[in-house]
């Protein structure tokens, strides 16, 4: 690889790392060309990206992000070692782990391996966080039950003074017929 192509593959890093608030760092090394097939086809239907990339070129992107620069050393530390592939999305946070563990129920193997993943500003490290990440709430949902557990004292309110109405009604309803 020239030159030129590392600093294009580092400037299509730099541009995926500033628009995805999530990505997944996995280890898919050994894995059949047709199951990596596969696991792209579902990260695209998820509207996700996975790349792989030399490490060296991600460190060398990240270090091009000052907002980056507490993850840049975890990584090159933590996780940054041997073949990395990166799943890049922009919501539905869980949704890279869910399919990492519907591929690897598929085809029975312990692979792809979760490296680390970065949601929302935070690192989870290693494979064992692969449950955790698959039960994740979007932002959508925690905004859903927000303003769901807000309206419900307010529908209450209103249910309660609806039956007030009607049983007023009916007071005086009783009380005219009388």
């Amino acid at each position: 690889m020239n030159r030129q192509e590392k600093s294009f593959i580092i400037s299509y890093l730099v541009e995926q790392f500033k628009c995805h608030d999530c990505f997944y760092i996995i280890d898919a090394t050994y894995l059949p060309v047709s199951v990596i097939e596969q696991f792209r086809r579902e990260c695209h239907g998820q509207q996700a990206s996975y790349k792989v990339a030399k490490n060296s070129l991600v460190l060398k992107a990240l270090a091009e992000l000052p907002s980056m620069h507490n993850l840049y050393e975890s990584l090159k530390n933590d996780i940054l070692k041997k073949v990395t592939g990166i799943v890049f999305i922009k919501e539905k946070a869980q949704e890279p782990s869910k399919i990492i563990l519907r591929l690897r129920q598929q085809i029975g193997a312990p692979k792809p391996v979760l490296k680390g993943a970065y949601v929302d500003g935070q690192l989870f490290i290693g494979d064992d966080k692969l449950e955790v990440l698959s039960k994740l709430k979007s932002k959508q949902e925690l905004l859903g039950e927000i303003i769901a557990i807000l309206q419900t004292p307010i529908h209450k309110l209103l249910l309660g003074l609806r039956d007030s109405q009607y049983q007023l009604m009916g007071i005086l309803k009783t009380l005219g017929d009388r």
